[in-house]
């Protein structure tokens, strides 16, 4: 039979309906023991997240603004659920205490955990399932760094004393103390994952209201093709480009315990989904596995004569950037030359700073910053020796008469990046996802 942990997002625990599918789906499989659940997201157009809720009710607080309007809200949202599925719980309780800390000054992080924990509350009595509070049991640091091996003990011995357990995503504490934090947004995806690698499971099922992954941006192209399987690895580089409805940081405890993730749709219980593993299906014929891209980047392009007889000259480059603390993405070279491709908005208002710094210790014979671009990344393990992947995209976007800022391709040979105008980005996917699709 083997076990599974099932992670329901926002949009599947989002009213009494979408609770009534989320039971349905857990019901009809044994193996889904564990289920981790985020706070209610939206339920139609123009909806509020509870999380951002919550963020507004502490922020109105904090500045001695009337909340008790927006906390009634809340309030109704969790009692409509209640009601509306015949749940027993004393949910009044449970809104008590939260407002009489929200009073009393408690953390923003505690606050708004409570999305979570009043969710796994009441999906837990809705269930019948044991309810598990991950305070105490998803461990940070002084620093809010999580403890990855201090927290999978914590969740080991804990879940092994529960058959059945509901479990809120988002938060844990301060090791060593009673301090709530959260996990950045997105983080119900990591509570999950940790949870699968604590109990061992055989899958960790993460639904959501999408069947899967798709090749492209459905915004950009018009139906894409869905991705059937995926490698964890290729999965990080769509995710690194905003193409994935997982939470990148989720794939690193259940990679590291070879544990199978597998996207699924609650709206859509009977479809696939995408699975992602260790290994890339080998019965895929697929050279790519799909096609992401941002938009506002700035490439800073340093010429100087004899660049690769200076010994530190990158070095001094990138130390210039952590002064600056600033993150760069790429960092293409030639043998007089380098590009440095940065978030625009990591360099907001620091750009003149750098450009300085850059003239003053590495005197350069000239720098260029091209503002505006787009990045573009064909990702697929199938690309890896197979002759002329890389030609193709260059191909298809010289041909579409699309002139390239920057071009890179690792040594892993899984993906190549392309940086372009922004203008032109919708229309250098299209091409792309025409050449290999």
């Amino acid at each position: 039979m083997g076990l599974k942990v099932v992670k329901f997002g926002g949009s599947s625990v989002a009213d009494g309906i979408q609770l009534a599918k989320m039971k349905a789906i857990v019901e009809a499989d044994p193996a889904r023991r564990y289920v981790v659940v985020s706070a209610p997201g939206k339920r139609f157009s123009g909806d509020s997240k509870i999380t951002d809720l919550l963020f507004l009710c502490k922020s109105q607080k904090d500045r001695n603004v009337d909340y008790e309007q927006l906390f009634q809200v809340i309030a109704d949202r969790y009692s409509g659920i209640m009601h509306s599925l015949d749940i027993e719980a004393d949910l009044d309780g449970e809104l008590a205490l939260i407002k009489e800390r929200l009073e009393a000054g408690w953390s923003e992080d505690y606050i708004v955990s409570r999305g979570e924990y009043l969710s796994a509350f009441l999906v837990a009595a809705y269930l019948g399932y044991d309810f598990i509070d991950t305070k105490g049991l998803i461990l940070f640091d002084s620093r809010g760094r999580l403890l990855a091996e201090e927290t999978n003990e914590a969740l080991k011995a804990e879940l092994a004393k529960h058959e059945h357990a509901v479990i809120p995503g988002f938060y844990g504490s301060q090791i060593g103390t009673e301090e709530v934090k959260l996990l950045s947004r997105g983080g119900s995806d990591v509570t999950g994952s940790l949870v699968a690698r604590a109990v061992g499971a055989d899958i960790y099922e993460n639904w959501t209201d999408v069947s899967g992954l798709l090749m492209a941006d459905p915004r950009i192209i018009p139906n894409p093709a869905p991705i059937e399987s995926i490698s964890y690895m290729e999965l990080r580089e769509l995710s690194y480009m905003g193409a994935s409805v997982l939470h990148e940081d989720a794939v690193f405890p259940v990679r590291e315990s070879d544990i199978p993730i597998n996207i699924r749709n609650t709206n859509r219980p009977d479809d696939p989904g995408t699975f992602i593993t260790a290994e890339k299906d080998a019965s895929s014929c697929r050279v790519i596995s799909g096609i992401a891209g941002k938009k506002d980047f700035t490439v800073i392009a340093i010429y100087k004569n004899m660049m690769n007889k200076e010994m530190g000259f990158v070095r001094k480059a990138l130390m210039i950037l952590e002064e600056n603390q600033i993150n760069f993405d790429h960092m293409p070279t030639g043998i007089d030359s380098l590009s440095i491709v940065i978030e625009s908005s990591e360099l907001d208002g620091k750009l003149e700073d750098v450009l300085e710094a850059f003239e003053r210790q590495l005197s350069p014979d000239d720098i260029e910053v091209f503002t505006d671009v787009a990045l573009i990344a064909a990702v697929g393990i199938g690309m890896k020796g197979t002759p002329g992947s890389s030609a193709r995209v260059l191909k298809a976007v010289a041909d579409a008469g699309i002139n390239l800022r920057m071009i890179n391709q690792s040594t892993s040979e899984i993906s190549v990046i392309i940086g372009v105008e922004a203008a032109f980005f919708e229309k250098a996917m299209q091409v792309i996802y025409k050449e290999f699709v």
